[in-house]
């Protein structure tokens, strides 16, 4: 499991400087990197994958106080630490797409009085719950924090390039560690095929194609 002390003791050792023994030692590195941190770090990081381990699904009824002059009848409430979305599907299973919504500032409307959506979550049961980050995603974060410390505490352009290229790297290595968890995906279902499932001509779960 890593910390917050980890991650910054592992950017350092990125850019070749001495560890800090705490996060509150005087030291102008650590305070370089609670500058970057403070300024929604881990969100950002968070941004750059639709990470399992920092997803979270939940049910919305609508807003009865947001009122739509047009379109879509119902707007429903993004969750406060939502960072990005998922899915957002007409049951609770997530097997059926909602193909009729509108995403637009800290709402999403529907024609539907329910919704479910999964999302990256950065609250501290999920992306902000250090216990869960895959090595990968740490290494990521690590080399990140890394690249924005750099000329701060480096003065080096070309030293911060390299740091931006190794941070690449590691995020295409955390997505490919994250994919590897999720469970095996089915193509949606169309309408045509869900209404003869309707009729007693389902596949009793058994579905030929599948996704990923």
């Amino acid at each position: 499991m890593t910390s917050k002390l980890a991650l910054y003791n592992g950017s350092l050792r990125e850019l070749g400087s001495r560890k800090i023994a705490s996060l509150s030692e005087n030291r102008e590195s650590r305070r370089v990197l609670d500058s970057i941190w403070d300024n929604d770090a881990i969100r950002t990081c968070l941004a750059a994958g639709q990470w399992n381990f920092a997803t979270n699904s939940i049910e919305l009824s609508y807003s009865p106080s947001i009122s739509p002059g047009f379109g879509y009848q119902y707007a429903f409430d993004k969750p406060a630490n939502h960072v990005r979305t998922v899915a957002v599907c007409e049951d609770e299973y997530f097997k059926s797409p909602l193909l009729e919504y509108h995403d637009e500032g800290a709402y999403w409307y529907s024609d539907l009085d329910t919704i479910y959506v999964r999302y990256v979550d950065s609250g501290t049961s999920f992306g902000a719950d250090y216990s869960k980050w895959p090595p990968n995603f740490a290494r990521y974060v690590e080399t990140w924090l890394a690249a924005r410390a750099c000329v701060s505490l480096t003065q080096s352009e070309s030293k911060r390039n390299e740091l931006e290229r190794l941070a690449e790297v590691w995020l295409v290595k955390a997505k490919s560690t994250d994919a590897m968890e999720e469970a095996t995906r089915f193509l949606p279902e169309g309408s045509w095929a869900r209404s003869r499932r309707g009729r007693g001509h389902g596949d009793r779960g058994r579905r030929s194609r599948l996704l990923g």
